[in-house]
């Protein structure tokens, strides 16, 4: 609003310079950009972010299975490939163990994973989810967190967005003011020697 105020005072203003007009334009189109540009640049971002989580998550939830591991020892080998999901005790250290699971063919898989402390027992079962070759795999995106990572997304590209017209606001402001500096500098060059002299008009 004050962008276009100040562009409609400037219009006629006999003390007017082209550097003045040019500012006013520069506000007043950062500030349409700010205002329309960048939320809709997040949310064309977010929409595109959604459509492909989504269609991830289907894909995940038709590939991976949910399953059955039972606890046959523990174990202090190192476990290999994505342990079984605990939230809780997501950032403790958990032990190895050594179960065996169904693959989604029927046959019996065997592998060493890590676990939670509870579980870490022999003949403890707990949900596991695997590919279609059996082998183990984190579980799949729920839609949740795909509109949650979608949001994040589309929030994060329309903060850039301003940023990023907000630094060529004043970009373009610092270099008007360098010109109308200019100006004055050569202005005051060629009239500066003869300033409060008698007959030169000053």
């Amino acid at each position: 609003m004050r962008a276009a105020t100040g562009l409609w005072r400037w219009r006629h203003n006999p003390l007017r310079r082209t550097t003045d007009l040019v500012e006013a334009w520069v506000a007043l189109t950062a500030a349409v950009l700010l205002c329309l540009g960048a939320p809709l640049a997040g949310w064309a971002a977010q929409t595109a972010a959604d459509t492909s989580l989504r269609r991830e998550a289907k894909t995940q939830a038709r590939e991976r299975f949910s399953t059955v591991a039972r606890v046959v020892s523990v174990t202090d080998r190192r476990a290999e490939g994505p342990a079984a999901a605990d939230p809780v005790e997501e950032h403790r250290p958990r032990p190895a163990v050594v179960a065996v699971w169904t693959a989604p063919d029927g046959t019996s898989r065997s592998g060493t994973l890590a676990t939670s402390r509870q579980q870490a027992r022999p003949g403890v079962t707990f949900p596991l989810w695997t590919d279609r070759s059996g082998r183990i795999a984190p579980p799949p995106m729920l839609p949740s967190v795909a509109r949650a990572h979608a949001l994040i997304t589309g929030f994060t590209v329309a903060l850039f967005a301003g940023i990023l017209v907000e630094t060529a606001r004043r970009l373009a402001v610092r270099l008007l003011q360098r010109r109308r500096y200019a100006r004055l500098d050569r202005a005051w060059a060629e009239a500066g020697p003869d300033w409060g002299r008698t007959g030169t008009g000053s």
